[in-house]
């Protein structure tokens, strides 16, 4: 897994690509989250585009950003997931707990 980062008005972007498996780099994005948290920036984008699979232990790491963020009166949306990654969250529900939306302006205006 490969990831980006950027922050634009105060929202952080996160751009991942390659697969996205919890235990091998679930903590460094935590913490990448977790020092973001600390300089107020609570609003969160993540582009997984670029995520060809995903374990049950990446989706942990999103449910642990989403909960980190929501506790601190934040939000996280998910962009243009690939056709694989929309069915496993359809299927584990998770399309229910997370704003999906298929372009980067709309998840923007979201947040503002």
């Amino acid at each position: 897994m490969d990831y980006k980062k950027e922050v634009v008005d105060n929202i952080l972007n996160l751009e991942i690509s390659g697969d996205l498996i919890g235990e091998n780099n679930g903590p460094g994005l935590v913490e990448l989250l977790n020092d973001h948290i600390n300089k107020g920036i609570t609003k969160c984008i993540i582009d997984i585009s670029g995520v060809r699979y995903m374990n049950s232990s990446g989706i942990g790491v999103l449910i642990t950003i989403l909960t980190k963020l929501r506790n601190k009166d934040g939000e996280v949306v998910l962009i243009n997931p690939s056709e694989q990654v929309k069915k496993l969250l359809v299927i584990t529900k998770l399309n229910n707990i997370f704003t999906i939306y298929d372009t980067k302006e709309e998840a923007i205006a979201s947040l503002k």
